[in-house]
């Protein structure tokens, strides 16, 4: 059976780009730019030449990629010809392979935003889709609006598809802008534009406000569009974009999907998924969601004692799909509610050689649950958990003791006669018979001590050069200014690697220094620091 190709369009460094405290760099694009070519996305939309610096510069050394490099921008405007606007000319002269106009098909818009006409706007359309074939451009028409303005008036809204398809237009996407539109609207309307257009030529463009963008997208594949827009993440203004990294392992792992169409992804760039996805994160500076469909960290992660037996005999049991066709891996997490298969393993999957009848794996268990009694929480900390595994069965160094530690906050007016907050930490450790003392000075207690503790761990200090502390959050577990506070500590190194570690105390200062001493002893025993007697 011949499949059916469909065409996958990614627009994160256009409508990406509009995410609120997002601000990519030419670098950021770059890079950006090659993930989205290495996973085999037929167009990459690269941004509005002219619309800002950045876009232009991008666009005047734009990468090479396999995949249709595209331009993006508004239509001719009303009252002036196509070479008399400078938009349109800035756009057509484009290094592009391709230009994807915006486009008003709601004739609400047309009257509002453009001051026009019907006629005109469609006229506008045309013209437009005209000047990019004659400048050797492939066009495509985003119909913004489209089934706000199909509501409201269906002939209008029709009518504006009919003149881009007409025109030349390679493909006309419908757009749900406002993405307040849900699957059956979508299914039914787009249905309606196929008999017009033909599936071959239509696209779907969703927002996220109802969240059902991915859902939308693919009720708009069920009535014919045969081109999908999206983003990395879901990336996009508001609420975002349809998800392209939940929609192309569906349309790839699913076989009512998979046997009927073709994506130009195969098996192999699908296992850089997982990978472009969180490269996406580092480069924006924000933790990855661990809940995200397929390349969470806990898309495969389970936790009941029985699910993970399950498992281990079957992952078929709890995963609807594997996890490693997408690049990630199946977590079983240790908690109390953690049976003995859980630990056998998450050991196993850390690397932990020991028999299942060692009386050590009876000791760790009973360890987790005592613990995670009294506030701990090893499933979202698994750098604690796997340091509180290798001590239980003897194999973390004691590479540095401390002796103790101080905080001091002080508020008080600088020089400038402001009144400020300063914290300064004091941190005394042994590191094989050397006492080495260091203070730090920062804007909170937890900030001190940590610059104190990194200052100077003697023949450790190039281990830990590259530790940065990336996320810190504190949860009070009952009432009371003396209550039971959690601390969890997300660390980074130099390669991107991201770890958890957790402290509890009834002391915040105390908690957090027991999650950055499990990061630091994390850091060292997973880059192979040497034993201190080798020192």
């Amino acid at each position: 059976m011949t499949r059916e190709r469909l065409y996958l369009f990614d627009t994160t460094l256009r409508d990406g780009a509009q995410t609120n405290g997002v601000d990519f760099s030419i670098e950021d694009k770059r890079i950006i730019t090659g993930l989205l070519d290495e996973l085999g996305i037929d167009y990459i939309e690269g941004g509005y030449p002219g619309a800002n610096p950045t876009d232009t510069a991008f666009f005047d050394d734009r990468p090479e990629t396999n995949g249709r490099f595209v331009a993006f921008g508004m239509t001719k405007r009303p009252g002036r010809s196509v070479s008399n606007d400078p938009g349109l000319r800035t756009l057509l002269d484009a290094d592009a392979d391709a230009v994807c106009y915006v486009a008003k098909s709601w004739d609400y818009h047309v009257k509002v935003a453009l001051g026009t006409s019907n006629e005109e706007n469609l006229d506008c359309i045309r013209q437009s889709v005209e000047a990019a074939l004659g400048a050797g451009r492939e066009a495509l028409v985003d119909c913004e609006h489209f089934f706000d303005g199909y509501k409201a008036n269906p002939d209008y809204a029709l009518a504006c598809a009919r003149t881009a398809y007409e025109a030349g237009a390679r493909w006309v996407v419908l757009c749900d802008t406002n993405g307040g539109t849900l699957p059956d609207e979508v299914e039914t309307i787009v249905a309606a534009v196929a008999e017009i257009v033909p599936g071959s030529h239509l696209g779907i463009h969703a927002h996220n406000d109802t969240e059902q963008a991915v859902a939308n997208s693919f009720a708009a594949l069920r009535a014919g569009a045969r081109q999908i827009q999206g983003s990395l993440n879901g990336l996009g203004e508001r609420c975002g974009n349809a998800n392209l990294v939940s929609i192309i392992p569906t349309l790839l792992l699913k076989p009512g999907y998979r046997d009927r169409f073709d994506i130009g992804i195969d098996d192999k760039r699908l296992k850089t998924l997982t990978h472009a996805s969180r490269t996406l994160d580092e480069l924006l500076n924000r933790a990855p969601n661990r809940h995200a469909p397929y390349v969470g960290e806990s898309a495969f992660a389970h936790k009941g004692g029985i699910h993970a037996s399950a498992v281990s005999k079957n992952p078929d049991t709890y995963e609807h799909v594997p996890p490693e066709a997408i690049g990630n891996s199946r977590r079983v997490l240790v908690s109390d509610q953690a049976g003995k298969s859980n630990l056998l393993t998450e050991l196993d999957r850390l690397g932990i050689d020991v028999d299942k009848s060692d009386s050590r794996l009876d000791t760790l268990l009973a360890d987790v649950k005592a613990r995670e009694s009294l506030g701990y929480a090893y499933e979202a900390a698994d750098a604690s958990f796997e340091l509180l595994a290798r001590r239980t069965l003897g194999a973390v160094p004691d590479y540095f003791d401390v002796d103790s530690f101080r905080v001091m906050v002080e508020r008080r007016h600088n020089a400038m006669g402001e009144l400020v907050t300063i914290a300064e930490a004091v941190v005394k450790v042994n590191v094989n018979g050397n006492r080495l003392m260091s203070v730090g000075e920062g804007n909170g207690p937890i900030n001190a001590l940590d610059i104190a503790l990194r200052k100077d761990l003697g023949a450790y200090q190039s281990y830990i050069a590259d530790l940065e502390l990336v996320d810190y959050k504190v949860r009070i577990l009952n009432g009371g200014t003396g209550a039971i506070t959690r601390v969890l500590i997300e660390s980074r190194d130099g390669e991107g690697n991201r770890w958890a570690t957790v402290g509890v105390s009834p002391n915040i200062v105390d908690a957090s220094f027991q999650a950055l001493l499990d990061s630091v002893t994390y850091k060292l025993l997973t880059d192979g620091a040497p034993h201190p007697h080798a020192i």
